[in-house]
């Protein structure tokens, strides 16, 4: 297996086709292994894979401390060729619960103090804001993200989750690496605005929620159970007749990835990968297993006649339910 690399944008750095996103390590997915977890970012670092996409809200800091720890002990030519990308700005209380999103310029350098400590490394190499804060201009939050390039503490600015207003003003402001915004088969509303606006820009999209935290890896059954820590408990897209629905797009899904002998995890990233060579989706996977899986979407290439049964397979917005709860919705910039 041949892990293939792409530029985020005209502007940022050359990066594996694949990135690996590990908040489920930590958080919101129920109970997670540490030494697993530690393990699987080895072996995704062994496969080739550089880029490590992270939070400093991810378990409050917990997420940030994993990642370092991995990073110690990992062989020092494969801890080198990592990049770490860190989203700052969700406010958080001690039980948890989310209080809205800071990108003050004296919150945004704050928050970078403590993630450099945490991570254990001199400079982070892709920093953004986790959403858009509505009380302060996105041109100050990035702003204060390009000081801290000029300090040497950052390479590179990214975006998370705005719309196409917000990237073209932020984009006028200090060049723009990346967007990270959910994008797959079942969530494709970048399409519209979003998308065109980025590659007009130069700008490279490093898309989460590839197999919709899970519900489309051919791995959710109707009949999970998921734990009280599980954010998908509360998701929208797994409650009720909309999991009834998004699993039988799954299992269409299904017959496609059969007839072209990959799993339904490995059609549905090799789609993404499919959408342009500025698009690097991040797996969440966080077993070693369920990353070998993944990992081999890289060498699954996709045909007219490939896509076309997909297409008809899962139709743009065949999806049932919001990708979100109603509260955090209403916090996406990118939904407006």
């Amino acid at each position: 297996m041949t892990i293939r690399t792409r530029t985020l944008g005209t502007t940022g750095p050359h990066v594996s086709a694949l990135g690996l996103g590990c908040m489920g390590m930590s958080a919101l997915y129920g109970d997670a292994d540490r030494a697993e977890s530690i393990a699987t970012v080895h072996a995704a670092l062994e496969a080739g894979v550089t880029l490590l996409d992270t939070g400093d809200f991810y378990a409050m800091g917990h997420n940030e401390m994993l990642i370092g720890e991995a990073l110690r002990a990992a062989p020092a030519a494969r801890r080198e060729q990592a990049l770490v990308s860190v989203k700052f700005g969700a406010l958080r209380d001690p039980d948890g619960n989310w209080s809205g999103y800071d990108g003050r310029p004296a919150a945004v350098k704050n928050f970078a103090a403590y993630s450099l400590q945490r991570l254990g490394v001199d400079h982070i190499d892709i920093y953004r804001i986790a959403r858009l804060d509505p009380d302060v201009p996105i041109e100050e939050t990035v702003g204060a993200i390009a000081e801290l390039i000029e300090k040497g503490h950052v390479r590179h600015v990214g975006l998370s989750e705005v719309g196409a207003e917000t990237v073209r003003r932020a984009a006028a402001t200090a060049p723009i690496a990346d967007l990270q915004i959910e994008y797959s088969l079942i969530s494709r509303g970048i399409e519209q605005e979003i998308l065109p606006t980025t590659r007009e820009l130069g700008i490279g999209i490093t898309a989460y929620g590839v197999l919709s935290r899970g519900l489309i890896s051919g791995h959710f059954s109707r009949d999970r159970q998921l734990a009280a820590n599980d954010f998908r408990a509360s998701s929208p897209r797994f409650q009720g007749e909309n999991l009834r629905h998004n699993l039988d797009l799954v299992e269409a899904l299904r017959k496609t990835a059969e007839h072209k002998g990959v799993s339904v995890a490995q059609i549905a990233i090799a789609w993404v990968l499919s959408r342009g060579e500025h698009i690097v989706p991040l797996v969440g996977a966080r077993t070693r297993e369920r990353l070998n899986e993944s990992l081999g979407a890289v060498d699954v290439t996709l045909d007219d006649a490939d896509l076309a049964a997909i297409e008809r397979a899962v139709p743009a917005d065949a999806a049932a339910g919001d990708r979100y709860p109603s509260a955090l919705m209403a916090h996406l910039d990118s939904e407006r």
